[in-house]
């Protein structure tokens, strides 16, 4: 296919970030799946990586990439726009704790917000000085349906996903004279190893003062796992590669927020938020695009 992509995938050792750098690849992009410890703990997921796409005849290289290490992530950038410009930085990696929001430490709370925001944070203002350079690139950031409402025990990863995605949508009306797009996907609950992985509150005098809510966690997690079980193609993970690469493809403007998988109720949100918005931008774009006149 014609106009082919160079794209950068964070957290793409397992689950959607794989998935996708592997979607992507196959429709001829030139994919860069970035991971952590990638001659370490991740290098048999590396090697794996390398092996599929030289059979196949594709291009996807494995980089090294930590999003909560800034030398990680300036290093990665610069390597990719030594070899070519980076048209595509697609925010993945993320983590989803989940648990009784009081019980988790200021520590615990700082180490998810450095994935789940300031590393987004990180690799856009590593990747968009050259984007911006050469007006164009696009960003796409990895949401959650958790990122448009709060609930139980998921009070922290609500609170990262809520910050993400302001960060996230300020960028896309930033950005917008130089000629990139900042866009953010909200998936509802998808297949993933994140339930296997979510982190557990730390404070466990706090979890006992709760009483029968601290077997919260464990229920809701239990209630995601039970539905990826059953096998619902509302909940395969194959749905957001999908919508990665077409957000990737697209040839016309991209929406600001597009919602994947079970809506929950997110696209009612956007619908009824988006007017609202779009008057503020109104009023405000005078200003921010630099149209302001003496008076």
């Amino acid at each position: 296919m014609s106009n082919l992509k160079t794209v950068l995938i964070t957290g793409a050792s397992r689950g959607i970030g794989l998935l996708a750098a592997k979607a992507l690849a196959e429709r001829g992009h030139y994919v860069y799946a970035s991971m952590r410890d990638i001659k370490g703990r991740n290098k048999s997921a590396a090697e794996e990586l390398q092996i599929w796409a030289g059979e196949n005849k594709l291009s996807l290289e494995p980089i090294e990439l930590d999003v909560t290490d800034d030398q990680s992530v300036n290093t990665a950038i610069s390597k990719i726009e030594a070899q070519r410009p980076l048209d595509v930085l697609v925010n993945n990696a993320g983590a989803m704790p989940t648990g009784l929001t009081e019980a988790y430490t200021l520590e615990q709370a700082q180490q998810n917000f450095d994935v789940n925001m300031f590393g987004i944070m990180r690799t856009s203002r590593a990747a968009l000085p050259h984007m911006r350079g050469r007006k164009s690139g696009l960003l796409i950031s990895l949401s959650s349906a958790a990122g448009r409402f709060a609930m139980p025990f998921f009070g922290l990863y609500c609170a990262s996903k809520w910050a993400m995605e302001a960060y996230c949508e300020a960028l896309h009306y930033e950005l917008e004279p130089f000629g990139i797009e900042s866009v953010i996907i909200e998936p509802s609950g998808h297949g993933t190893d994140l339930v296997k992985t979510s982190p557990a509150p730390a404070d466990k005098k706090c979890v006992e003062a709760y009483g029968p809510m601290a077997g919260g966690r464990e229920s809701l997690l239990g209630m995601f796992q039970d539905m990826f079980d059953l096998g619902d193609p509302g909940t395969d993970a194959n749905n957001v590669a999908t919508k990665i690469v077409e957000l990737v493809e697209a040839t016309s403007a991209r929406p600001i927020r597009t919602q994947v998988g079970h809506d929950m109720g997110v696209s009612a949100v956007n619908d009824a938020v988006a007017p609202i918005q779009a008057e503020l931008i109104k009023g405000l774009k005078p200003v921010y695009m630099g149209e302001t006149t003496d008076a």
